[in-house]
């Protein structure tokens, strides 16, 4: 495996990076601005990114995407539509309109009125229902109806490598979130100031930071081969890679954003404070496609 990106890829990541920029959330506060969200929303349909696999892109260029986008905290659907792109594409359905249907529920619901589901092998079609509150504030969780409509029935290895597409996207935006929540408490350390001096020049917030940046290090490491290995190992060995992926990443995501919160101190603690808004993605994506450790090899050869 070469971890190095390819020089379309690294177009591909900046590209997915100055929109999460430019058109993200900068604060809490922007979470409500309903203009900002619907420019979001034009500029990623416009991108094409939510077919990336249809259009043939591979996991890895995916997994990029969703990266930026935890970063960013992206507040517009891309996880739901571009798994959909895929499943759909694999049998052979219009995925057009559709997002993902996980746990019961449909995520990335905002703007969509249909979502497929993958049980085992057989692919089904649901109407999406009203918004549900939420504790991610990115992501629109909605319910769903109970009249499934078959779409049809995949190959055994392609329901595998769906699964494996899906928990190496999952940790790739967890990766992501750990690195908007590690910047934002560096970039506050820099000008917090105590007894005269900014916070991070003392060893207690300087090692914390370290200590979760060798987190991110090892996240990035493990979420791309998950996400390399979609297309390059056997199934089995794919869904291993992802849960092994998703483990990690979750863990460290997780104490990432603790520890942001940690370093802002009081206002760490209040809804101003971006930190939160973070933890509360990592939570919600920490329980789509949930996996246990002792469970890595369970239903595997």
């Amino acid at each position: 495996m070469d971890v190095r990106l390819t020089a379309e890829q690294r177009q591909l990541r900046d590209a997915s990076a100055k929109l999460a920029d430019d058109l993200g959330p900068g604060s809490v506060q922007d979470l409500g601005d309903a203009d900002r969200i619907a420019r979001l929303d034009k500029q990623i349909q416009i991108t094409g990114w939510r077919s990336l696999r249809s259009d043939e892109a591979s996991a890895v260029e995916v997994a990029i995407v969703a990266e930026e986008f935890g970063r960013g905290l992206v507040d517009a659907p891309f996880l739901g539509p571009v798994l959909a792109d895929d499943l759909a594409r694999r049998v052979g359905d219009d995925a057009s309109g559709s997002t993902i249907a996980v746990g019961g529920r449909a995520i990335d619901a905002r703007g969509y009125r249909r979502a497929l589901r993958l049980d085992g092998t057989a692919v089904s079609a649901v109407d999406v229902g009203a918004n549900l509150d939420a504790v991610d504030l990115t992501r629109a969780t909605a319910e769903i109806s109970e009249n499934f409509t078959a779409v049809g029935d995949l190959a055994s290895e392609d329901a595998q490598r769906w699964l494996a597409l899906a928990l190496a996207t999952i940790s790739a935006d967890l990766v992501g979130a750990s690195r908007g929540a590690h910047t934002l408490a560096v970039e506050y350390a820099k000008i917090r100031e105590q007894y005269g001096k900014t916070i991070g020049s003392y060893q207690a917030i300087a090692h914390l930071l370290a200590e979760s940046l060798a987190l991110i290090e090892g996240s990035i490491s493990i979420a791309r081969h998950a996400a390399w290995a979609v297309d390059e190992l056997e199934p089995a060995e794919a869904i291993r890679a992802g849960r092994f992926a998703k483990v990690y990443c979750a863990r460290a995501a997780r104490t990432v954003c603790e520890t942001a919160i940690q370093v802002h101190g009081g206002i760490g603690n209040t809804w101003e404070c971006l930190a939160h808004v973070f933890l509360r993605r990592v939570l919600t994506s920490t329980q789509l496609w949930p996996v246990k450790l002792e469970e890595i090899s369970v239903g595997l050869p």
